[in-house]
């Protein structure tokens, strides 16, 4: 009888060491592919929806057919910035974590959304708003961005990652519009609009601070668990 209560000891403690290890994997890998789901919905709905700003940009009472000029996108489109979401949103919280690098600011979700309505506002301006010239237009839609990197950012690494995000996702759609895939009226950037970069690096810092809002749920859980330990 002793040795069974023994052996039961022992298991009871290696349950102990074990369990806060394997609930801590677990419990990140959970979060992990969550936050890519969430953040890959959010991403189908912003290419749904600015795509709607772009095509009725003189829309502000939703039509009876607003769905259906939603859904009129190719279907390629909203799973394409959906993907890029979930990586840009799943990337920026790590490369905080790998470079020791906090972010200045106390993450809040009414912080995010505003960040969203700012992200929004910038798109919605590059199809609204009249300028003499492309030019203008562009340094307006650079300076905007930059604000909103300030503003909700102000991180050397999220300025680094907005910057490749936006010449990679320009080179990509460079290359869709080359091959045909679709095209943009009145082109001076090339076979895209100059004010093109400036939406994705807006877009990336969006998407990071996202990513980052989400990710505080998943460092909760490692603090909660190494707190057990």
């Amino acid at each position: 009888m002793h040795e069974a209560m023994a052996d039961d000891n022992t298991k009871s403690s290696i349950r102990k060491k074990c369990g806060p290890y394997i609930s801590s994997v677990t419990s990140c890998s959970l979060n992990l592919v969550i936050r890519g789901i969430v953040l890959f919905l959010i991403g189908v709905f912003f290419a749904l929806v600015l795509n709607l700003l772009q095509i009725q940009r003189n829309v502000t009472l939703f039509p009876p057919d607003v769905i259906t000029s939603i859904f009129s996108s190719a279907w390629w489109v909203p799973l394409g910035c959906g993907t890029a979401s979930a990586v840009i949103g799943l990337l920026y919280p790590c490369m905080d974590r790998h470079l020791g690098e906090p972010h200045k600011f106390t993450q809040e979700w009414s912080s995010v959304m505003r960040c969203v309505a700012a992200f929004v506002g910038i798109n919605h301006a590059s199809a609204k708003v009249d300028f003499a010239n492309n030019i203008q237009l562009s340094l307006t839609l650079a300076a905007l961005s930059i604000g909103l990197w300030w503003t909700f950012d102000r991180s050397p690494s999220g300025f680094g990652l907005g910057i490749g995000i936006a010449f990679l996702a320009t080179l990509v759609t460079q290359l869709l519009v080359y091959n045909g895939v679709y095209q943009y009226t009145s082109p001076d950037f090339l076979y895209v609009r100059s004010w093109l970069p400036c939406i994705f690096f807006a877009g990336g810092i969006t998407m990071g601070n996202i990513g980052r809002q989400l990710a505080m749920y998943e460092w909760k859980v490692v603090a909660e668990n190494s707190h057990r330990d």
